[in-house]
This record gives structure tokens, C-alpha cells and sequence, in this order.
């Protein structure tokens, strides 16, 4: 159950900023599949179709991919009455533009979430087009293992990384082969949440060392087998929850 909204005495809700929210793409959210944030298909991958592009100022570059968000409309009388307040993830980056001087809301610094349409419809009427909300980073919830997917080729290795629990930002991730004598390898950024190597590490298993961007640290051994393929999903046993 989402709790009430708290005030402070100026009239702001306690521990909650204010931004505004478009919608993009239709009911079935194809537009929103293959995003900034290195997802796939959002429904296999866990998402469906919860999920957010964010303005500059709040995707930072691709770290706040996998961050977890409540909003709630307000101030507006396209909001609807009695909706409360929906939960996202941010999968995607909505760009700047900086052609024109009206209606670019996802220009910095303004802090703007383009969700999915079906997801702007819980909160707004269609004919709003664009709302004023309230939002908060919440903590993500997700069924089962930390999943990774294992791309790239045998000199390059790209994995993405999702189904992150807790505050489901990735900051750090490492990783080690089974027959490495190295230890874990620091792995860099890519882009959203795909993480890279230049290793060889075929015919090995390998173990991932997941840092969120809270600071905790998760380790799943022995994720993939010796005989792991690319461009296939592999699941560790915990998650940040």
C-alpha cells in the first residue's frame, strides 16, 4: 500500500520534488522497447510497460537506468480524481532540444519523466498531454536473480545487466572467470546499464560483483557455465530486495 503524501509547513511534500510528465509512443508501448538504458523487450525482461524515459537532469548519463520512481499528478485539472500514484522504472533518456524555445521539457535543467502512455493514462486524461507531478525515488521489487546478458564477441564482452532490485542503480560491476588467475576484472560502463571487458573468458564460468549506487554490494558465483553462448540471459541466485 503507497502511503499519503506528508506536508511541511511551507505546503511541499516532505521528501518529495516536483517535476512534469509527458507520455510517448501508444497503448501497446513499442515505442518504448530497445530504450537508452540498454533493455530489450521490457515485458520478457521484467519491465512491461511501468517504466520511464527521464530528462537530463535526472538520467545522469545513464546511471539512474534501473531507478525506481512513485509519482503522483497535482495542480492540474486534467489529473484524475482518486488515481494516487503509479510506480516506474526508468528504462530511457528523453533528449534535449535545444532547436526550440517551447515545449522542450526534457531540456536541463528541468526534471521531466516521459512515461509510457498507458502509465501517463492512470494518473492524467489523455487530452492533458503534459502534467505537473510529484515524484520520489522508491525501492524497485523484482522477481528473482540479479539476470545478466552476455553479448558482444569472443575479444569483447557486453553485458547488460537488469531485473535490480533495491534502489536498482548499478554503479559498479566486476567480473571473474573460473579459470582467471587475475581475480575479479573491472568491467566499465558502456552505455545504460551494459557493462564491458575485453578479457577472454570463453570456456570459463563466470561470477559477477554487482555494486548499486547505495553502496551495497552483491556477489553471484558461477552465474553462467564453462559453456555459456552469447546473446543468452543468465540468472544469479540473490537480488538486492
Amino acid at each position: 500500500m503507497i502511503m499519503a503524501l506528508a506536508f511541511v509547513a511551507n505546503g511541499v511534500h516532505a521528501g518529495w520534488e516536483y517535476a512534469r510528465a509527458t507520455f510517448y509512443g501508444d497503448m501497446s508501448g513499442a515505442d518504448t522497447m530497445m530504450g537508452a538504458c540498454g533493455y530489450e523487450d521490457l515485458f520478457e525482461q521484467g519491465y512491461g510497460l511501468a517504466t520511464t524515459a527521464l530528462s537530463t537532469a535526472l538520467f545522469n548519463n545513464g546511471s539512474a537506468c534501473g531507478a525506481c520512481f512513485e509519482l503522483r499528478c497535482t495542480d492540474s485539472p486534467w489529473c484524475k480524481h482518486g488515481a494516487g500514484s503509479i510506480r516506474v522504472t526508468a528504462t530511457n533518456f528523453c533528449p534535449p532540444n535545444y532547436s526550440k524555445t517551447e515545449g522542450v521539457w526534457c531540456n536541463p535543467p528541468q526534471k521531466h519523466f516521459d512515461l509510457s502512455m498507458p502509465m501517463f493514462l492512470k494518473i492524467a486524461e489523455y487530452k492533458a498531454g503534459i502534467v505537473p507531478v510529484w515524484y520520489r525515488q522508491v525501492m524497485c521489487y523484482k522477481q528473482g536473480g540479479i539476470k545478466f546478458k552476455i553479448k558482444g564477441n569472443p575479444d569483447w564482452l557486453l553485458v547488460l545487466v537488469y531485473n535490480v532490485g533495491g534502489v536498482g542503480q548499478v554503479a559498479d560491476v566486476k567480473i571473474k572467470g573460473s579459470n582467471s588467475g587475475t581475480g575479479w576484472i573491472q568491467m566499465t560502463r558502456n552505455w545504460g546499464q551494459n557493462w564491458q571487458t575485453f578479457e577472454r573468458l570463453e570456456g570459463q564460468s563466470l561470477s559477477f560483483q554487482v555494486t548499486a549506487s547505495d553502496g551495497k554490494v552483491l556477489q553471484s558465483e558461477n552465474v553462467a557455465p564453462p559453456n555459456w553462448q552469447f546473446n543468452t540471459a543468465y540468472e544469479g541466485r540473490r537480488n538486492f530486495n
